[in-house]
């Protein structure tokens, strides 16, 4: 069975991946909007970690400050955030325990309803919305005739 923390970690893996790519492209090409969920390639990355943030404070109870998109004005501003919430996660899941991952909590889910969850949905639902953008960074890399890194599970 696949562990939560394989799955956070393969996704570390991957970002690194995909920020080392953008990282190459002229800063105007990062920040240019192309029309998608989030606009350009760095909102997209910027909204992944924000997510990331975002769900560490509901789990920690902890309120960190965010910055908006246009505050990122450099690949540096991106990369040093990037590892402020990785530095977050690995925190974060040193401590968790087979008892805190399965405890629940309740949140009013995009219907408006209220539901209960464990703290392991929430760490997958991280994993999972970071998958969903980072397709989206795919198609976006590909429109721009660039090639998208390797990844896979297990063989990045």
């Amino acid at each position: 069975m696949v562990d939560v923390k394989e799955l956070l970690g393969y996704n570390v893996e991957a970002r690194h991946r995909y920020l080392t790519a953008m990282a190459k492209l002229p800063w105007d090409e990062f920040v240019m909007n192309r029309e998608a969920s989030w606009h350009s390639l760095r909102n997209i990355f910027i909204h992944t970690l924000s997510a990331v943030d975002h769900w560490l404070d509901f789990l920690t109870k902890e309120q960190h400050t965010r910055k908006d998109f246009d505050d990122y004005r450099s690949m540096s501003d991106v990369e040093a955030h990037m590892h402020d919430v990785e530095s977050r996660v690995r925190k974060y899941l040193d401590s968790p325990t087979p008892h805190s991952l399965a405890a629940s909590c309740k949140v009013t889910n995009d219907a408006g309803e209220t539901i209960e969850i464990t703290s392991e949905d929430v760490l997958i639902h991280v994993y999972e919305d970071e998958v969903h953008h980072r397709g989206e960074l795919i198609a976006l890399l590909c429109q721009m005739n660039i090639e998208s890194p390797l990844m896979g599970w297990k063989y990045l």
